[in-house]
């Protein structure tokens, strides 16, 4: 049953979801020409929860959905390949893969509409604690670092982040973004108030920068810097990551139903062996990856499709000892920047994080 204080996060998290456009770099027209592309088994249309929900399929297999944030990307690619492979099946599973709506996964996934999704971690901290906690929990990551940062055009002469004074930057107008940017400038030695905010009307990374629409855009390389690449643009780009170490937070994460941990934590732990599979198989091969990601996305373009996948293939697990592991310490890390910031309110050391089902 969901709660006032779900339904309260709606409108917060919707904005968010505008944001996860240009960070997957698929754009508006992207999305909407995948729209009921959900891949798999799946006949509901996006975002419907309307045949969502576990249970025991004719075949004697159990039945989870597993909403996305947006539409098909390489994020996205070893659960395509847990599918098409039969791994979840292996599993006793049978997973149908929704697109969610603009508000994104996590409310469906806390209502229990899908028992899994993808989510980030600075989306949640809006919501793992306080009056308004959801009742979800990440599982796992599925890119081990914060692959973000910024991109500008070589002529702008923006090589770090003191440099974005007085250029344009395109912003979702979200605290915890503006406040990343902030922190970036003036530990660069630079003054935030020189920096152009302006609302972000990007739908293309590639067009934004090269006709001088915008001087700085926040990307994550993986879609949009290949894009970039392949598009022959000479760019300059520092990421998060490397300017502050606070900064490599978990980006995106997979959550899961807080009920079903409780009530059926075995079917969460067969999901995610499977999954783990999925995304093991990305590592070795990411271009076979890449066209079976094709195969359920065929809108995609598949130049951009294997270069992000071959990108990614060192991204997925980088330096853990395997994939999906999440670290406490940077985890909460970035909660107590988040709330020291007052962005959110205090969240407990491990709050909205779990490791009970990544295991060899």
């Amino acid at each position: 049953m969901r709660s006032n204080n779900m339904f309260n996060m709606q409108t917060a998290i919707s904005r968010r979801g505008l944001m996860r456009a240009g960070l997957a770099g698929l754009g508006l027209a992207g999305a909407a020409a995948l729209t009921g592309c959900a891949g798999g088994n799946s006949g509901a249309p996006a975002g419907s929860a309307g045949s969502a929900g576990s249970g025991k399929t004719q075949s004697g297999l159990t039945k989870v959905t597993f909403a996305l944030d947006w539409t098909p990307n390489t994020n996205h690619t070893g659960l395509y390949v847990a599918q098409e492979k039969g791994y979840y099946k292996d599993a006793g599973l049978e997973v149908e893969i929704l697109q969610a709506p603009e508000n994104g996964a996590d409310p469906l996934v806390a209502a229990g509409d899908a028992q899994f999704g993808v989510s980030f971690q600075d989306t949640m901290a809006s919501y793992v604690s306080g009056d308004a906690a959801m009742p979800v929990t990440a599982i796992a990551a599925i890119i081990q670092h914060n692959t973000s940062g910024i991109i500008s055009m070589k002529d702008k002469g923006i090589t770090s982040p003191a440099k974005m004074m007085d250029h344009t930057y395109a912003t979702w107008e979200m605290p915890i973004e503006q406040g990343v940017i902030q922190r970036c400038v003036e530990a660069d030695g630079g003054d935030y108030s020189r920096v152009q905010m302006v609302p972000s009307t990007v739908t293309d990374e590639v067009t934004a920068l090269s006709t001088n629409q915008v001087d700085s855009i926040w990307i994550y390389w993986a879609w949009a810097g290949e894009k970039c690449k392949l598009a022959g643009l000479d760019t300059n780009y520092f990421a998060f990551a490397d300017i502050d170490p606070v900064f490599d937070f978990y980006t995106p994460v997979i959550i899961a139903n807080n009920d079903l941990i409780k009530s059926d934590p075995d079917t969460v732990k067969a999901f995610m062996d499977a999954t783990r599979a999925g995304y093991e198989d990305c590592i070795k091969d990411p271009d076979g990856a890449a066209e079976i990601l094709l195969k359920a996305a065929p809108e995609l373009e598949s130049e951009l499709v294997h270069a992000s996948q071959n990108y990614l293939a060192d991204q997925y697990q980088a330096d853990a000892s395997m994939w999906g592991q999440m670290d406490q310490q940077r985890w909460d890390d970035f909660f107590s920047w988040v709330s020291d910031q007052g962005f959110a309110p205090a969240i407990e050391p491990g709050a909205g994080m779990t490791m009970d089902f990544i295991s060899a």
